[in-house]
């Protein structure tokens, strides 16, 4: 049997139509304007930009490659010094993947305590949600590297204050997310604690972790990998590790050059494996163990 359409509910349908096309249009209207005004915005700050550089952007297109080609060609004049050079830095190698350990670390403990007790159904004090949440904002808009170059006023060069910056980071970055992953926990599990009088660190840790620890611990995977660029460039600013090798090679400038394309070449190894490591593990955490069927 097919159903038949009467004429008003063909009106009807029209009528629908029509306004979810201008609806459709006022939106590519409004997206068409936004860009608009982003093209222009850009091609104002970029023309600002030039006016203000000492030199022309343009006019130093031509030069953009001279400073790599130099290093790549004194890195294969000497080439034979690249294995020395790798086990002399790979100390300062292992100062990076440190700091981006710990930073991490830290960070996501704090981040489960601040994701926690931000999700609304799950905070301890519901009336100072927005607090957490504010605080998380802070901890996530300030710049490692501006809270890096601050504490090595205070506590001077080295690792620790770049540990302390990206946990710092770290924590309102991690908490965020692992509140969004909160909020689609099953409530079920709580209300069975609660009826059996666990207290709200019970009801969280046997409740909720259990639920949510697998994205949490594939988010904590994803930041590490991002951990490890931000130790490496915070290096640069004197918080130790292969950055701070790396930016004294370059201070040099040629006859060193070969020592920075070996750190280049460790850091972008490095980077790659834990990215693999990180993407199997967290496929893993998530999906689970794929198990293959034979007949």
């Amino acid at each position: 049997m097919t159903d038949v359409i009467q004429p008003g509910g063909a009106a009807r349908l029209s009528d629908v139509q029509a306004t979810y096309m201008a609806q459709v249009s006022k939106r590519r209207l409004y997206s068409g304007i936004t860009l608009l005004v982003f093209i222009l915005l850009m091609v104002s700050g970029f023309r600002l930009a030039e006016a203000r550089n000492g030199g022309s952007f343009i006019g130093g297109l031509d030069n953009f490659f001279d400073y790599p080609g130099e290093v790549v060609a004194e890195a294969v004049e000497k080439a034979g010094e690249l294995p020395a050079h790798f086990v002399t830095f790979f100390p300062a190698l292992l100062e990076t993947v440190n700091i981006a350990a710990v930073s991490t670390l830290v960070g996501a403990l704090a981040a489960v305590v601040l994701s926690l007790l931000s999700t609304r159904g799950l905070a301890r004090f519901p009336r100072l949600v927005p607090v957490f949440r504010r605080i998380m904002d802070v901890t996530r808009a300030v710049p490692e590297i501006v809270i890096a170059l601050i504490l090595i006023f205070v506590l001077g060069g080295g690792p620790v204050p770049a540990m302390i910056a990206i946990a710092f980071h770290t924590a309102g970055a991690l908490g965020k997310l692992f509140s969004e992953v909160n909020e689609n926990a099953s409530l079920k599990p709580l209300e069975g604690l609660e009826s059996v009088g666990a207290t709200w660190s019970q009801r969280m840790m046997l409740g909720v972790v259990p639920q949510v620890a697998p994205n949490w611990l594939s988010y904590a995977l994803m930041r590490f990998e991002i951990n490890i660029r931000a130790s490496a460039i915070l290096g640069f600013v004197g918080a130790g590790g292969l950055g701070y090798e790396l930016k004294n090679a370059i201070s040099w400038g040629q006859g060193q050059y070969d020592e920075a394309a070996a750190m280049f070449l460790m850091l972008f190894a490095t980077i790659v494996l834990f990215d693999q490591l990180s993407s199997h593990f967290r496929d893993r955490l998530v999906h689970g163990r794929k198990v293959e069927m034979h007949r």
